[in-house]
């Protein structure tokens, strides 16, 4: 087990809870574009007023601190640090994050941040987005001014959060932004970013920056229905696609072969994969990121591309319909180790949404303390066998604009009512705080 110290934290994202989309500067996100097209977001929610974070952020601070919070993973909104994706800095969008990490190490807190975190400028995605190539230099070059911006001020740095979601679940099944319905466009994109992130993270090594440097993904566990060979096949299918053609880029400089024939059956030539592409990709990580929420059990079905269903698990489910498998994590984190090496990592997110409610000024979502209580158990399994697990950052430190769902769904251990923008500690931000308090001995 390492040595480095454990970090306790929590989790946000710009463009959920910041809010203020037009405000100072700030330019078009595919994400404001994508809420505002009909029956996109559940009940026509879109990224205002979000937590008013923008304006409150110190409050919201004050509050990390009397959780005991001691690290605090927020992401940078491309389209306020540089609006049209390309060009300029924007002064007081970048000034924004440097109070915000400024007012975070004041209170003791280390930031974690997040370059990108799904909200591409719409400009960018005007000329094709992830999906074009040009879009690793505009990354890059965007990268560049907010490493410079914040040198001093922030140390760890995540380049993409889930590149999955990114490009599969936005360009080839069309669930989040930009919203597109093409497998090609979706691989294309998931190789962009990937390239992406592996010029930044050379460009970090070449500039001599302080710090560490690395990328979250979001991983599961998929198991087959049955024994049977065909929902074996599907498994393997499903965990080539969610978590090899990510990890292995990554950590072994190469695409799994079986995903290189499935994706060129389907969609075509890969000719988004150019020579030299993959060593770039394969930068050394000084982390790597996981997010975690549920594991996979599927069939094998006639479905487009994978060929394979989602079946329901006998377990207790949270307000998303997400098996709660905490075990599930422990096999995660021991595969990653057994397969990749000895990585460290960060449990980047974890946690669930469930169905809170105010009562008498208090949200007691005792679901929710045991689903987190249940989760750090099977982390601190992993860690007693040899898993180098240095950091927990709860989903979400806010309730929040919870993409697709809009504010239907609620993931923050603290309470906001969206109508005063009151933020009310639930009974697991306080079971939270208490926990740090006993693992430092405070």
């Amino acid at each position: 087990m390492s040595t480095a110290p454990f970090i306790w934290g929590a989790g946000t994202a710009a463009f959920q809870i910041e809010g203020a989309t037009r405000i100072d500067g700030r330019g078009e996100s595919i994400w404001d574009r994508f809420a505002a097209g009909a029956g996109n977001v559940a009940n026509g929610d879109t990224g205002d007023p979000a937590c008013e974070h923008y304006f409150r952020w110190r409050e919201d601070i004050d509050l990390m601190a009397e959780l005991r919070l001691q690290g605090y993973r927020f992401s940078v909104s491309w389209p306020r640090v540089q609006p049209a994706g390309r060009g300029p800095v924007n002064p007081k969008g970048l000034d924004f994050y440097r109070r915000l990490a400024e007012g975070l190490r004041e209170r003791g807190i280390q930031p974690l941040a997040t370059l990108y975190h799904w909200d591409l400028p719409q400009a960018l995605q005007d000329e094709g987005g992830w999906a074009q190539r040009d879009v690793v230099e505009r990354y890059a070059e965007y990268a560049r001014l907010v490493l410079d911006g914040l040198d001093g001020l922030v140390e760890d740095w995540i380049t993409h959060n889930e590149p999955w979601v990114t490009s599969f679940l936005g360009y080839a099944q069309g669930i989040k932004a930009p919203g597109l319905r093409d497998w090609a466009a979706g691989v294309r994109a998931a190789h962009h970013a990937l390239l992406a992130h592996g010029v930044v993270v050379r460009d970090f090594r070449a500039a001599g920056r302080a710090g560490r440097i690395g990328i979250t993904l979001d991983l599961t566990v998929a198991r087959p229905a049955t024994q049977s060979a065909e929902d074996i096949a599907a498994a393997e299918r499903l965990d080539g696609h969610h978590n090899r053609w990510f990890l292995d880029a990554l950590l072994r400089g190469a695409y799994p072969g079986d995903m290189l024939e499935l994706y060129e059956r389907e969609t075509g030539p890969l000719d988004a994969i150019a020579p030299g592409d993959l060593e770039t990709i394969a930068q050394p990580l000084d982390f790597l990121g996981v997010n975690f929420y549920r594991p996979n059990l599927v069939a094998a079905d006639v479905s487009p591309v994978l060929g394979l269903r989602e079946v329901e698990q006998d377990a207790e489910v949270t307000a998303m319909d997400w098996p709660v498998v905490p075990e599930a994590l422990t096999e995660l984190l021991l595969r990653i180790k057994r397969d990749y090496g000895d990585l460290p990592l960060l449990i980047t997110e974890n946690g669930a949404a469930f169905q809170d409610r105010l009562d008498d000024g208090e949200v007691d979502d005792e679901r929710r303390v045991a689903y987190l209580r249940a989760h750090i158990a099977a982390v601190e399994r992993a860690r007693a066998q040899g898993v180098d697990v240095r950091g927990y950052y709860v989903w979400s430190l806010l309730d929040n604009f919870e993409w697709e769902w809009g504010y239907e769904q609620r993931f923050g251990i603290v309470y906001v009512d969206y109508a005063t923008q009151r933020r009310i500690p639930k009974s697991s931000a306080l079971w939270y705080r208490d926990l740090i308090a006993r693992r430092n001995g405070g």
